[in-house]
């Protein structure tokens, strides 16, 4: 039988801040639910919402963490690593960029800062294991992404090693989330290494079809590559684990296509939209995970260009609410149906 999939849930990142109501656990997951969220993902690097390392060390401040969350009447969908996954590989290209992801005391030291970033990732294992979760959801981070477009062309060998260097970063740490008994969902987006189906099976494939190597499955960056989405969930749906919903809209002109021509988001042919805006087929994707018994949650990852946050937050609730498809518990034309009867069964066969 099919599960119904849970949800509304909402990704806290987009929205932590410094002001009420956003900048507490306590404050936020009320306001979650007043919206009609059911759970939250926590983004671990926020300190205003969570301790991540208090959380991987003590199993009383994760049951704190919980009796919040159960209080405003939600629950904690996945911890989220998202940005300390991403600098557990970084190519130098992205070294200023991502420095900001890190701590001062790793600064313009990538040894240093990739140190700690797989620190936070086996800080998030024992976090996730305090906290009773399934699953997970992170970045693989980017060695090969600068290769992207193979002008000039790539030296021979470049590509397979720098997936056989993500191998081995990565195995460790998945292993920390096997003994922890949870799975890494990734996030397939450009900026990573593992930005489609194609490289994640070269992922996949790096770290031996590790059986914690899952997906946060978002078809926002499967529209703006122009990937077939619907078709991605009858390839991968076994190792979809997570899914964010997030709408985006891809408008090409004469002027630009996928690449956008290193425009602002307002002026890119391929834009993120809060939901029901853009042209994501949320329709297909929720009967196509209902139909594969996907049974996790389904949470809002707001971005938009153009409308206010807390409006998409709003509008998000309902709309995944309506989306989610209550499994039924007999077939339709079960009315019509009669006992088994084997001689019957044989006789309209002429056997």
């Amino acid at each position: 039988m099919a599960t119904t999939i849970k949800g509304p849930a909402i990704f806290l990142a987009q929205f932590a801040g410094d002001a009420a109501p956003f900048n507490s656990l306590k404050n936020i997951t009320k306001w979650a639910a007043g919206l009609g969220y059911k759970g939250v993902q926590i983004p671990t690097w926020d300190g205003r919402l969570f301790d991540l390392e208090k959380a991987a060390s003590s199993k009383a401040y994760c049951d704190e963490v919980k009796g919040i969350c159960a209080d405003a009447g939600v629950e904690i969908t996945e911890l989220s690593t998202h940005l300390q996954g991403q600098l557990v590989a970084v190519n130098p290209a992205y070294d200023v960029q991502f420095d900001a992801f890190a701590p001062a005391k790793v600064h313009n030291n990538p040894k240093a800062r990739q140190k700690w970033a797989v620190s936070q990732m086996l800080a998030g294992a024992k976090a996730s294991k305090n906290l009773g979760l399934k699953t997970a959801v992170t970045f693989s981070g980017a060695l090969a992404f600068p290769y992207l477009y193979p002008w000039p062309q790539r030296p021979q060998g470049l590509i397979e090693e720098a997936f056989a260097e993500l191998g081995k970063r990565w195995t460790p740490i998945l292993n920390a989330y096997d003994e922890a008994g949870v799975d890494v969902g990734y996030e397939i987006h450009p900026g990573e290494d593992v930005f489609d189906g194609t490289t994640f099976e070269m992922f996949l494939d790096a770290v031996k079809g590790h059986s914690r190597c899952n997906i946060n499955y978002d078809p926002s960056h499967f529209l703006l590559q122009q990937l077939d989405y619907l078709e991605f969930i009858d390839i991968y749906h076994e190792r979809i684990k997570a899914f964010h919903v997030k709408d985006a809209e891809f408008n090409p002109t004469g002027r630009q296509g996928v690449y956008s021509g290193y425009q602002g988001w307002v002026d890119r042919a391929g834009r993120f939209r809060s939901l029901g805006d853009g042209q994501v087929d949320f329709g297909g994707i929720f009967s196509k995970l209902t139909q594969y018994n996907y049974d996790s949650w389904a949470v809002l990852e707001w971005e938009c260009c153009l409308k206010h946050p807390e409006d998409g937050a709003a509008e998000g609730a309902p709309f995944i609410q309506h989306h989610i498809i209550r499994v039924t518990e007999r077939a339709f034309d079960d009315f019509a149906g009669g006992e088994t009867d084997k001689k019957l069964l044989r006789a309209m066969m002429g056997i």
